[in-house]
Protein backbone atom coordinates (compact mmCIF):
# COMPACT_ATOMS: atom_id res chain seq x y z
CA UNK A 1 0.00 0.00 0.00
CA UNK A 2 1.40 3.18 -0.74
CA UNK A 3 0.97 6.48 1.00
CA UNK A 4 -1.58 8.28 -0.51
CA UNK A 5 -4.53 11.49 0.19
CA UNK A 6 -6.72 8.60 0.07
CA UNK A 7 -5.24 6.70 2.97
CA UNK A 8 -4.85 9.57 4.83
CA UNK A 9 -8.82 10.58 3.99
CA UNK A 10 -9.35 7.22 5.53
CA UNK A 11 -7.54 7.65 8.90
CA UNK A 12 -9.10 11.06 9.28
CA UNK A 13 -13.02 10.23 8.90
CA UNK A 14 -11.88 7.36 11.56
CA UNK A 15 -10.08 9.39 14.02
CA UNK A 16 -13.76 11.03 15.64
CA UNK A 17 -15.30 7.44 16.13
CA UNK A 18 -11.66 6.24 17.69
CA UNK A 19 -11.31 8.86 19.85
CA UNK A 20 -15.24 9.25 21.18
CA UNK A 21 -14.82 5.16 21.74
CA UNK A 22 -11.65 5.68 23.77
CA UNK A 23 -13.37 8.71 26.26
CA UNK A 24 -15.71 5.84 26.41
CA UNK A 25 -13.93 2.96 27.30
CA UNK A 26 -10.24 3.66 28.06
CA UNK A 27 -9.23 1.50 30.94
CA UNK A 28 -8.08 3.54 34.54
CA UNK A 29 -4.56 2.93 34.19
CA UNK A 30 -1.72 4.05 36.77
CA UNK A 31 0.48 6.00 34.08
CA UNK A 32 -2.51 7.54 32.64
CA UNK A 33 -3.13 9.69 35.78
CA UNK A 34 -0.65 11.72 35.52
CA UNK A 35 1.46 12.07 32.19
CA UNK A 36 4.44 14.09 32.30
CA UNK A 37 7.47 13.64 30.21
CA UNK A 38 9.17 11.18 32.98
CA UNK A 39 6.69 8.99 34.28
CA UNK A 40 5.29 8.20 30.64
CA UNK A 41 9.48 7.50 30.34
CA UNK A 42 9.06 5.26 32.99
CA UNK A 43 5.42 3.10 31.79
CA UNK A 44 6.61 2.97 28.36
CA UNK A 45 9.87 1.66 29.07
CA UNK A 46 8.42 -0.74 31.51
CA UNK A 47 5.56 -1.64 29.25
CA UNK A 48 8.15 -2.57 26.54
CA UNK A 49 7.57 -6.57 26.48
CA UNK A 50 5.81 -7.03 29.54
CA UNK A 51 2.29 -7.32 30.08
CA UNK A 52 -0.11 -4.55 31.21
CA UNK A 53 -1.14 -6.46 34.26
CA UNK A 54 2.02 -7.03 35.59
CA UNK A 55 3.23 -3.57 35.43
CA UNK A 56 0.11 -1.78 37.24
CA UNK A 57 1.49 -1.90 40.67
CA UNK A 58 5.31 -1.87 39.96
CA UNK A 59 4.71 1.61 37.92
CA UNK A 60 3.09 2.93 41.07
CA UNK A 61 5.71 2.26 43.10
CA UNK A 62 8.69 2.42 41.73
CA UNK A 63 7.35 5.95 41.14
CA UNK A 64 6.35 6.80 44.59
CA UNK A 65 9.99 5.01 45.17
CA UNK A 66 11.68 7.00 42.66
CA UNK A 67 8.98 10.45 41.54
CA UNK A 68 11.41 11.87 39.53
CA UNK A 69 13.90 12.02 37.53
CA UNK A 70 16.29 14.01 40.19
CA UNK A 71 15.69 11.03 42.70
CA UNK A 72 16.03 7.74 39.83
CA UNK A 73 19.38 9.82 39.03
CA UNK A 74 20.75 9.85 42.80
CA UNK A 75 19.92 5.94 43.43
CA UNK A 76 22.38 3.19 43.32
CA UNK A 77 22.02 0.73 40.09
CA UNK A 78 21.38 -1.70 42.88
CA UNK A 79 18.47 -0.08 44.42
CA UNK A 80 16.67 0.42 40.88
CA UNK A 81 17.56 -3.04 39.75
CA UNK A 82 16.00 -4.79 42.71
CA UNK A 83 12.75 -2.23 42.21
CA UNK A 84 12.60 -3.88 38.75
CA UNK A 85 12.75 -7.39 39.77
CA UNK A 86 10.56 -9.53 38.04
CA UNK A 87 9.31 -7.39 35.41
CA UNK A 88 12.76 -9.16 33.14
CA UNK A 89 14.86 -7.11 30.59
CA UNK A 90 16.59 -5.44 32.96
CA UNK A 91 18.75 -3.32 30.60
CA UNK A 92 15.51 -1.57 30.58
CA UNK A 93 16.04 0.17 34.35
CA UNK A 94 19.97 0.41 33.78
CA UNK A 95 18.90 2.67 30.81
CA UNK A 96 16.13 4.49 32.65
CA UNK A 97 18.93 5.50 35.01
CA UNK A 98 21.23 6.68 32.30
CA UNK A 99 18.20 8.50 30.81
CA UNK A 100 17.50 9.77 34.53
CA UNK A 101 21.01 10.80 34.40
CA UNK A 102 20.65 13.30 31.41
CA UNK A 103 17.19 14.25 32.06
CA UNK A 104 18.79 15.74 35.87
CA UNK A 105 21.84 17.33 34.38
CA UNK A 106 19.99 18.85 31.42
CA UNK A 107 16.31 18.72 31.89
CA UNK A 108 13.89 16.79 29.54
CA UNK A 109 14.49 16.83 26.01
CA UNK A 110 11.26 18.80 23.79
CA UNK A 111 11.65 17.55 20.75
CA UNK A 112 11.23 14.04 18.55
CA UNK A 113 15.40 13.92 18.11
CA UNK A 114 15.74 14.58 21.70
CA UNK A 115 14.02 12.13 23.20
CA UNK A 116 15.01 9.68 20.80
CA UNK A 117 18.43 10.30 21.81
CA UNK A 118 18.08 8.81 25.32
CA UNK A 119 19.23 5.34 26.25
CA UNK A 120 16.85 2.79 25.93
CA UNK A 121 14.54 4.95 23.71
CA UNK A 122 13.65 3.77 20.36
CA UNK A 123 10.95 4.93 17.72
CA UNK A 124 7.82 3.36 19.17
CA UNK A 125 8.58 5.17 22.65
CA UNK A 126 10.12 8.55 21.37
CA UNK A 127 6.41 8.71 19.71
CA UNK A 128 4.58 7.93 22.94
CA UNK A 129 6.60 10.01 25.32
CA UNK A 130 6.45 13.32 22.49
CA UNK A 131 2.45 12.40 21.63
CA UNK A 132 1.14 11.75 25.44
CA UNK A 133 3.27 14.14 26.94
CA UNK A 134 4.93 16.80 24.98
CA UNK A 135 1.90 17.45 22.54
CA UNK A 136 3.96 16.50 19.62
CA UNK A 137 2.55 14.88 16.44
CA UNK A 138 4.43 12.09 16.61
CA UNK A 139 3.21 8.34 15.69
CA UNK A 140 3.91 5.42 18.30
CA UNK A 141 3.83 2.71 16.05
CA UNK A 142 4.43 -1.40 17.37
CA UNK A 143 3.13 -4.58 16.25
CA UNK A 144 -0.02 -3.40 18.17
CA UNK A 145 -0.38 -0.41 15.56
CA UNK A 146 0.55 -2.47 12.28
CA UNK A 147 -2.23 -4.83 13.52
CA UNK A 148 -4.96 -2.56 13.48
CA UNK A 149 -4.27 -0.43 10.57
CA UNK A 150 -2.99 -3.31 8.19
CA UNK A 151 -6.49 -4.89 9.21
CA UNK A 152 -7.86 -1.37 8.45
CA UNK A 153 -6.28 -1.06 4.98
CA UNK A 154 -6.11 -4.88 4.29
CA UNK A 155 -3.24 -4.44 3.57
CA UNK A 156 -0.76 -7.87 2.74
CA UNK A 157 2.35 -6.16 3.19
CA UNK A 158 4.62 -8.04 6.09
CA UNK A 159 4.89 -5.91 8.83
CA UNK A 160 8.13 -7.34 10.13
CA UNK A 161 9.60 -4.84 7.00
CA UNK A 162 11.22 -1.82 8.55
CA UNK A 163 9.97 -0.43 5.33
CA UNK A 164 5.80 -1.08 6.43
CA UNK A 165 6.82 0.31 10.33
CA UNK A 166 8.08 3.80 8.00
CA UNK A 167 5.10 4.33 5.59
CA UNK A 168 2.46 3.82 8.43
CA UNK A 169 4.76 6.21 10.77
CA UNK A 170 4.49 8.90 7.88
CA UNK A 171 1.02 8.38 7.02
CA UNK A 172 -0.36 8.63 10.84
CA UNK A 173 1.95 11.68 11.31
CA UNK A 174 0.08 13.49 8.52
CA UNK A 175 -3.43 12.77 10.34
CA UNK A 176 -2.26 13.50 13.55
CA UNK A 177 -5.44 15.34 15.52
CA UNK A 178 -4.73 18.37 18.30
CA UNK A 179 -5.00 16.04 20.90
CA UNK A 180 -1.58 13.72 20.04
CA UNK A 181 -1.94 12.18 23.29
CA UNK A 182 -5.74 10.99 23.39
CA UNK A 183 -5.02 9.61 19.77
CA UNK A 184 -2.18 7.63 20.26
CA UNK A 185 -3.34 5.89 23.65
CA UNK A 186 -6.35 5.23 21.56
CA UNK A 187 -4.70 3.39 19.21
CA UNK A 188 -2.77 1.34 21.79
CA UNK A 189 -6.35 0.55 24.01
CA UNK A 190 -7.86 -0.40 20.62
CA UNK A 191 -5.38 -2.86 20.13
CA UNK A 192 -5.01 -4.02 23.86
CA UNK A 193 -9.09 -4.92 24.32
CA UNK A 194 -10.78 -5.00 20.74
CA UNK A 195 -7.88 -5.83 17.62
CA UNK A 196 -6.45 -7.98 19.95
CA UNK A 197 -3.48 -10.29 19.24
CA UNK A 198 -3.95 -13.50 19.88
CA UNK A 199 -7.55 -14.84 18.86
CA UNK A 200 -10.74 -13.58 16.82
CA UNK A 201 -10.85 -9.44 17.01
CA UNK A 202 -13.99 -8.24 18.89
CA UNK A 203 -14.84 -6.53 15.60
CA UNK A 204 -18.83 -6.03 17.55
CA UNK A 205 -16.97 -3.76 19.88
CA UNK A 206 -14.62 -1.84 17.37
CA UNK A 207 -15.40 1.83 16.36
CA UNK A 208 -13.88 0.91 13.18
CA UNK A 209 -16.05 -1.83 12.19
CA UNK A 210 -18.11 0.07 9.40
CA UNK A 211 -14.98 0.94 7.98
CA UNK A 212 -12.47 -1.76 8.37
CA UNK A 213 -11.61 -3.27 5.22
CA UNK A 214 -10.45 -6.47 6.48
CA UNK A 215 -13.40 -6.64 8.87
CA UNK A 216 -15.71 -6.04 5.75
CA UNK A 217 -14.21 -8.90 3.29
CA UNK A 218 -14.47 -11.18 6.83
CA UNK A 219 -10.70 -11.25 6.52
CA UNK A 220 -9.67 -9.98 9.80
CA UNK A 221 -7.51 -13.21 10.94
CA UNK A 222 -5.84 -13.16 7.88
CA UNK A 223 -4.15 -9.71 8.70
CA UNK A 224 -1.43 -8.51 9.67
CA UNK A 225 0.94 -10.50 7.71
CA UNK A 226 4.64 -11.87 9.39
CA UNK A 227 7.37 -13.64 8.28
CA UNK A 228 7.44 -17.08 9.90
CA UNK A 229 9.08 -16.91 13.42
CA UNK A 230 12.17 -19.14 13.87
CA UNK A 231 12.33 -21.57 16.74
CA UNK A 232 13.53 -20.99 20.00
CA UNK A 233 16.88 -22.36 21.20
CA UNK A 234 16.96 -24.66 24.01
CA UNK A 235 19.31 -25.13 26.29
CA UNK A 236 19.57 -27.46 29.70
CA UNK A 237 20.85 -26.21 32.99
CA UNK A 238 21.82 -27.59 36.50
CA UNK A 239 21.14 -24.58 38.84
CA UNK A 240 22.12 -24.90 42.28
CA UNK A 241 20.81 -23.17 45.13
CA UNK A 242 23.81 -23.36 47.93
CA UNK A 243 23.28 -23.00 51.26
CA UNK A 244 26.17 -22.47 53.96
CA UNK A 245 24.53 -22.39 57.79
CA UNK A 246 22.16 -18.93 57.18
CA UNK A 247 23.86 -18.01 53.91
CA UNK A 248 23.01 -19.00 49.83
CA UNK A 249 25.79 -18.27 47.30
CA UNK A 250 25.14 -15.71 44.60
CA UNK A 251 27.16 -15.48 41.33
CA UNK A 252 26.87 -12.04 39.21
CA UNK A 253 26.62 -13.12 35.34
CA UNK A 254 28.95 -11.41 32.84
CA UNK A 255 28.72 -7.98 31.76
CA UNK A 256 27.36 -8.72 28.40
CA UNK A 257 24.67 -11.25 27.16
CA UNK A 258 21.62 -12.47 28.81
CA UNK A 259 20.69 -11.20 31.80
CA UNK A 260 23.81 -9.12 31.87
CA UNK A 261 25.16 -8.00 35.13
CA UNK A 262 22.31 -9.50 37.32
CA UNK A 263 22.84 -11.78 40.39
CA UNK A 264 21.17 -14.89 40.17
CA UNK A 265 21.99 -19.10 41.59
CA UNK A 266 25.14 -20.89 39.88
CA UNK A 267 25.05 -23.68 37.50
CA UNK A 268 27.13 -26.54 37.99
CA UNK A 269 27.03 -29.96 39.52
CA UNK A 270 25.36 -31.34 42.69
CA UNK A 271 27.60 -34.01 43.35
CA UNK A 272 30.21 -32.55 45.93
CA UNK A 273 27.08 -31.54 48.04
CA UNK A 274 24.58 -32.93 50.28
CA UNK A 275 21.43 -32.78 48.17
CA UNK A 276 18.67 -31.77 50.08
CA UNK A 277 15.95 -31.38 47.07
CA UNK A 278 15.14 -30.74 43.55
CA UNK A 279 12.98 -29.89 41.01
CA UNK A 280 12.52 -29.31 37.57
CA UNK A 281 11.58 -25.89 36.24
CA UNK A 282 11.42 -24.14 32.79
CA UNK A 283 11.53 -20.46 31.51
CA UNK A 284 11.28 -18.91 28.28
CA UNK A 285 13.11 -15.81 26.95
CA UNK A 286 12.57 -13.85 23.44
CA UNK A 287 14.64 -16.50 21.45
CA UNK A 288 15.93 -18.88 23.70
CA UNK A 289 14.23 -21.43 25.69
CA UNK A 290 16.21 -22.54 29.29
CA UNK A 291 15.23 -26.43 30.58
CA UNK A 292 16.47 -26.36 34.02
CA UNK A 293 16.99 -29.36 36.85
CA UNK A 294 17.62 -27.40 40.41
CA UNK A 295 18.95 -28.74 43.18
CA UNK A 296 18.74 -27.05 47.39
CA UNK A 297 22.16 -28.82 48.31
CA UNK A 298 24.41 -27.85 51.39
CA UNK A 299 27.93 -27.14 52.73
CA UNK A 300 30.00 -26.46 55.80
CA UNK A 301 32.50 -24.23 54.24
CA UNK A 302 31.78 -20.38 52.03
CA UNK A 303 33.75 -21.67 48.85
CA UNK A 304 35.49 -18.41 46.98
CA UNK A 305 33.98 -17.16 43.94
CA UNK A 306 30.16 -16.92 45.07
CA UNK A 307 28.99 -13.88 47.05
CA UNK A 308 26.95 -14.94 50.20
CA UNK A 309 24.18 -13.52 51.31
CA UNK A 310 21.11 -14.44 53.42
CA UNK A 311 17.84 -14.89 52.82
CA UNK A 312 16.74 -11.25 54.50
CA UNK A 313 19.67 -9.67 52.19
CA UNK A 314 18.27 -11.63 48.39
CA UNK A 315 14.87 -10.88 49.34
CA UNK A 316 15.81 -6.96 49.83
CA UNK A 317 18.56 -6.08 48.25
CA UNK A 318 19.65 -8.52 45.31
CA UNK A 319 17.38 -8.61 42.14
CA UNK A 320 17.21 -11.95 41.01
CA UNK A 321 16.05 -12.57 37.21
CA UNK A 322 12.55 -14.67 37.06
CA UNK A 323 14.07 -16.99 35.18
CA UNK A 324 15.13 -18.33 39.07
CA UNK A 325 11.92 -17.78 40.89
CA UNK A 326 10.93 -21.67 41.03
CA UNK A 327 13.74 -22.18 43.16
CA UNK A 328 13.49 -19.16 45.41
CA UNK A 329 11.22 -20.61 47.64
CA UNK A 330 14.36 -22.50 48.60
CA UNK A 331 15.92 -19.24 50.29
CA UNK A 332 14.47 -18.86 53.62
CA UNK A 333 16.35 -18.99 56.71
CA UNK A 334 17.07 -22.01 58.57
CA UNK A 335 14.32 -23.09 61.09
Amino acid sequence: MEKSGREEDALRLAMPPLQTWYRANARDLPWRRLRTPYTVLVSELMLQQTRVEAVKERFVRFTERFPTAEALASASEEEILKEWEGLGYYSRARNLHKAAKIIAREGFPRTWVGVRALPGVGDYTAGAICSIALGLPEPAVDGNVLRIVTRFFADPAEIDDVRVKKRYSSLLREVYPPETGEFTEALMELGAIVCVPNGAPMCGACPWSALCKAHLRGEETAYPVRREKRERRREDHTVLVIRCRDKFALVRRPEKGLLAGLYGFPFGDPAPYRILASKRAKHIFTHIEWDMTGYLVETDEEQEGYLWATAEEIRYRYALPSAFSAFTEWVRPRS
